[in-house]
This record gives C-alpha cells, sequence and structure tokens, in this order.
C-alpha cells in the first residue's frame, strides 16, 4: 500500500526521475524523444555546473584563512565569489527546471485536476515564460557584448575584474532556459491533452 505523502512532501517541488524514464507510452513518439534529448542536454550541463560549487568554496576558504589566520585579506575573493555564484546561478536554472525544483507558490494548483494544471502550465509557457525568456536573451546578449567590446570592469571594488567572462553566461544560461522550456511546455500540452503528467 502507498504511503500517503507527508505535508512536507507536499509542499516542495516534485521531484523527477532521471532524463527519459517515466514518459508514458501512450506519449506521441516525436514528443517523448524531443523531452528525453532536451531533458539531457539539461541535466549534463547541470552535472558540469555543479563543479563550479569547488571554486566558490576554495575562494571563500582561501579568503576567511588569510583575512583570519594571516590577517591579509584579498581583493579578489570578493569578486571571483560573487562572479562564480552568479555563473553558477543562471547556467543551472535549466537543470533546475528539469528537475522540478524551481520555486513554486502551489497552495491552488496542486489541487487542481492534473489535465487543469496542464492546460495552465501551457498558457503560461506560451504567454509569459517564452516572450519574457526571449526579451531577457536579447537584452542580456547587447549586455554582454557590450561588456565584452568595451572591456567593462567592475568599479565597486579595488580588483576592479572585467565583466564580459561573467556577463557572457547569462545569455548562455538563459538559451539554456528556452531549450528546457519546449521539454516542459511538451509536459505540459501531455497533460493537458491526457490528464496525466509524465513523471
Amino acid at each position: 500500500m502507498a504511503q500517503a505523502p507527508e505535508l512536507t512532501d507536499e509542499i516542495i517541488a516534485a521531484r523527477r526521475p532521471g532524463p527519459g524514464e517515466g514518459l508514458p507510452d501512450d506519449m506521441p513518439r516525436w514528443m517523448a524523444r524531443t523531452i528525453t534529448v532536451i531533458d539531457t542536454f539539461s541535466d549534463r550541463v547541470g552535472r558540469v555546473v555543479s563543479w563550479m560549487a569547488i571554486p566558490l568554496m576554495l575562494a571563500m576558504v582561501f579568503e576567511v584563512v588569510a583575512r583570519y589566520a594571516f590577517t591579509a585579506p584579498t581583493v579578489w575573493a570578493y569578486d571571483m565569489s560573487r562572479m562564480i555564484y552568479g555563473a553558477y546561478f543562471i547556467l543551472g536554472a535549466a537543470y533546475a527546471l528539469s528537475k522540478g525544483v524551481h520555486i513554486r507558490s502551489d497552495f491552488l494548483y496542486r489541487k487542481w485536476a492534473y489535465r487543469t494544471q496542464g492546460r495552465v502550465d501551457t498558457v503560461l509557457y506560451v504567454v509569459f515564460y517564452f516572450p519574457a525568456m526571449i526579451i531577457f536573451l536579447w537584452v542580456a546578449s547587447k549586455w554582454a557584448w557590450t561588456a565584452m567590446v568595451r572591456l567593462e570592469r567592475g568599479m565597486d571594488t579595488a580588483w576592479m575584474p572585467l565583466l564580459g567572462p561573467v556577463r557572457i553566461c547569462l545569455p548562455i544560461g538563459i538559451a539554456f532556459l528556452l531549450i528546457q522550456g519546449v521539454s516542459e511546455l511538451l509536459k505540459g500540452i501531455h497533460a493537458a491533452r491526457t490528464g496525466r503528467w509524465p513523471e
């Protein structure tokens, strides 16, 4: 007998199986293939991006040791940690979306029928998500290009790092989100049609 989920399990975002797992047999083949390819891509990107946690941690540990053990704070650790974390956040966003772990206020949504959830998700992706991400991609690309061409530097710290390398992560991460959005849209369409979510 299946055990009823605890309240905390209902509140947190759903955890999904690996790419290509849990897709229903009645899903059109092209749709299942597209979802599998995109989810696999996001999964691999997420695994690569997760390694950025190591240089982030090392920069912070180095700063703490240098500052408190040797009274020799660095001029670069703050900027490095901020830039690595920013890149980590945006480049890993599509992976988080593929795993269903983005925060959502679903106290009403989770009580709806799956068909209704699928219809709402489909409409929201088409009307809000994709237009917003396309505009965001366009603006972020211009912003990153300007930083690269002008060799912009951060002016809020003494180190004044070049901003181009970190700003280029923004359009790349948004492109990853757009790609993963296609998978999420197809899942919503399937739920709207059949009343069942791919697991």
